[in-house]
Order: C-alpha cells, then sequence, then structure tokens
C-alpha cells in the first residue's frame, strides 16, 4: 500500500446529513487500493459513520472546536495536527465557517492540494449567523481548487471564481421501487392502510419543520388517514415533538431518529415534501426520486434537482391550503413507484462515474505537486 494516497476530509462531524451521505457514497465506490479517505471533525463524540469508516481502512480525527469555541486552541491543535501527520497531499475540506483556518493549516503544512467545496446556496438572514457568513467570504483564501454540488452553491459562496461542480450522486439500485419491500416497511412501521408523507433532514431551522407540520395538519382535515414520517435528529427536535403535541398529531407524526436502511424507509412513502429555506443541492431529494416517490419541494431548491416528472416546485409564500392540494394531487404521479433508474443516470447522479472521475481528480492531483492558490 506504499504508492496509496490518502485524502483528509474535514467536515463538523459525520452525522447523517446530505454532505456526509455523498463522501460516503464515494467512499464506499473509489479503489481503496489506491485512494484512502481520512476524516477531521471538530465534535468529539461518537457519530453516525465512524464505525463503518473504520471498518473501510479509513481514520477519524476529533479536534475540539464546537465543545469549547476556542479559536486560538483551534488554530494550535491544527498546526500540531499537520506537523504529526505528513501522509496528506490533498486536504478537502466541507466545513467553511472554520475551512479559512483548515485550508491556511493544509497551506502553512505544505500540503498541495487544497479544496474548498460549498454545498449550501445560502444561510438563514439572523443577527447569530453574520460571523458564519463572515468566515464563508474567506473560505477560499487559501483554496487551490473549488467544488461545489450545484450552481446556485457554487455562485452563493466562490461568486465570480471558477469552480468545478460535483453532483451528489447516489448509489441509485439501491433505491429501485420495490413493491415487496414497500409492504414490508409499511407494516414495520404501522402505517400499511395510510396515506404517507415523508421528509428526511436534520431537524434544523432550514428545513423549515414548521411549515411542513403546518401543511400536513391542513392534509390531515382532507385525508384523515394520512400520516408523516420525519427522519432525522438535531437541536430542534425537543421545539418540533412539542409542536407535534400542541397540533394534537402525536398518533400520526412518527419521528424515526437517524436509519441506515434508507432505501427501504423511501419505499414507504406516497410522497415527499421538501420545503428547505436554502439548500446546496439536497440528495435526499434525489434518492426520493429515485425510490419512484413524487417530491413537491420550495422554490429554494436548486433546479439540478428537477430530474425525473416526478418533480414539483412550489413556492414557499404560496399557502398552506394550496400546498396540502398539491401534495395529494402529486402523489397520484402516473411514474409513482416506478423504476426511474435510467432517468437518474441520465441526470448523471449515478455513483460510480462520480466516485471514477473523482478518484482520477485525486490521483492526478498527488501526481501534480505544484499548485497555484485560487486567485
Amino acid at each position: 500500500m506504499g504508492n496509496q494516497v490518502r485524502v483528509l476530509h474535514i467536515i463538523q462531524r459525520m452525522e447523517a446529513g446530505g454532505t456526509q451521505a455523498l463522501l460516503m457514497n464515494i467512499y464506499r465506490k473509489i479503489d481503496r487500493t489506491k485512494l484512502q479517505f481520512d476524516f477531521l471533525v471538530v465534535y468529539k463524540e461518537n457519530q453516525f459513520y465512524d464505525n463503518e469508516i473504520k471498518e473501510m481502512g479509513g481514520k477519524v480525527y476529533k479536534l475540539s472546536f464546537r465543545e469549547d469555541l476556542n479559536l486560538l486552541k483551534f488554530q494550535k491543535d491544527l498546526a500540531n495536527f499537520f506537523e504529526q501527520h505528513h501522509e496528506y497531499q490533498i486536504v478537502h475540506c466541507h466545513a467553511y465557517t472554520i475551512g479559512y483556518f483548515c485550508l491556511k493549516a493544509a497551506m502553512k503544512a505544505g500540503i498541495p492540494t487544497r479544496i474548498a467545496h460549498s454545498h449550501s446556496n445560502g444561510v438563514l438572514h439572523d443577527i447569530k449567523y453574520f460571523p458564519r457568513l463572515f468566515m464563508q467570504r474567506k473560505f477560499t483564501k487559501y483554496a487551490t481548487d473549488l467544488f461545489a454540488c450545484s450552481e446556485e452553491a457554487g455562485k452563493y459562496l466562490f461568486k465570480s471564481q471558477p469552480f468545478q461542480i460535483l453532483k451528489n450522486a447516489i448509489d441509485s439500485k439501491q433505491f429501485i421501487a420495490n413493491a415487496d419491500i414497500r409492504k414490508e416497511i409499511r407494516a414495520e412501521l404501522g402505517i400499511s392502510e395510510s396515506f404517507v408523507l415523508g421528509h428526511v433532514g436534520r431537524l434544523k431551522p432550514e428545513k423549515n419543520h414548521d411549515f411542513l407540520l403546518d401543511v400536513f395538519s391542513e392534509i390531515k382535515k382532507r385525508k384523515k388517514e394520512a400520516e408523516l414520517i420525519l427522519i432525522g435528529t438535531g437541536p430542534l427536535e425537543e421545539k418540533i415533538r412539542n409542536k407535534i403535541s400542541e397540533m394534537n398529531l402525536g398518533n400520526c407524526v412518527h419521528l424515526l431518529g437517524n436509519r441506515k436502511d434508507m432505501s427501504r424507509v423511501y419505499q414507504a412513502m406516497d410522497i415527499f415534501v421538501f420545503p428547505s429555506l436554502y439548500e446546496g443541492l439536497g440528495i435526499v431529494a434525489i434518492e426520493a426520486q429515485a425510490a419512484g416517490i413524487p417530491i413537491i419541494c420550495s422554490d429554494k431548491i436548486p433546479s439540478e434537482v428537477n430530474i425525473t416528472p416526478l418533480y414539483k416546485k412550489m413556492s414557499l409564500d404560496d399557502s398552506i391550503e394550496n400546498w396540502s392540494k398539491e401534495i395529494i394531487k402529486n402523489s397520484k404521479n402516473e411514474l409513482r413507484h416506478k423504476d426511474t433508474y435510467q432517468l437518474i443516470i441520465k441526470a448523471g447522479y449515478e455513483i460510480e462515474k462520480v466516485a471514477n472521475n473523482l478518484e482520477k481528480f485525486y490521483l492526478d492531483s498527488a501526481n501534480n505537486k505544484e499548485k497555484e492558490v485560487v486567485k
């Protein structure tokens, strides 16, 4: 394994999220005799993908920053880390609020390829997010290459600087609609005869769960058998549970937490609802379409998500009543529960090609030691 190239991915944590799912999808497909992924995170607790990473030969390094918020200590820890680890020629950074410091430390350590990657097309306009906005603008200063998951995400973070798109690809064969699995998972969840809405996303403000619950409450007036499954965990869990209780929806809203069998869970859904306030792309919307599930997305989702006739976009300014009507109407989409595999391939979201392209980029970069900082 002497010629194996190790890539260090820097990310807040390896939780169950869209960026992390993309990295793991790629990681599972690369030739790990030539290329190995390691991860540097800034939370100490055990995380969703830790065990799988270690099983595939990767390492997870944990530098405490989010717990103590001591930026000087974090910068020293970064410098010490790179002093101890000379095996990296490539650092790929996905955490852009701390990315400036990470890529600066990597440059000082002489790492020739330093990638800044945009996974978002916005941030909440709240005063507490101003420091994040400020640091986002400095993210590219020490980068040699810029990646983005969509045109919108790239233009948001990189402005007029040139960047390349790395599509949020999936292993779409896993998601192909299957009537037997649908029957099985609906029975497991106790929703065999129900009209099922689904949503997948961290329980965070930008995912807009308040709006989703209001829409679902309106749907319940029209379809008494309606149920909602929410997959994900996050800081708003208590607030969301309280709202569910206040709306008397406790017996028909199911918070399933994080799941490792998402390809099965999608099969339970009649429609996928995705009302985010902003998204870099929204890999879960690709997964839902791969599973043959009609989806209703907010107009804040990048247009690259529109890859099958299952997709419909709605404005967040539209009424709760109109959202509920369109959700019921679109759930009858004629492509529902059909095999959409060829459409996923045509749109460029099949993992094999994306993983091969990124593997080639990494290996070519490792052989090209002289890189310029992005101007």
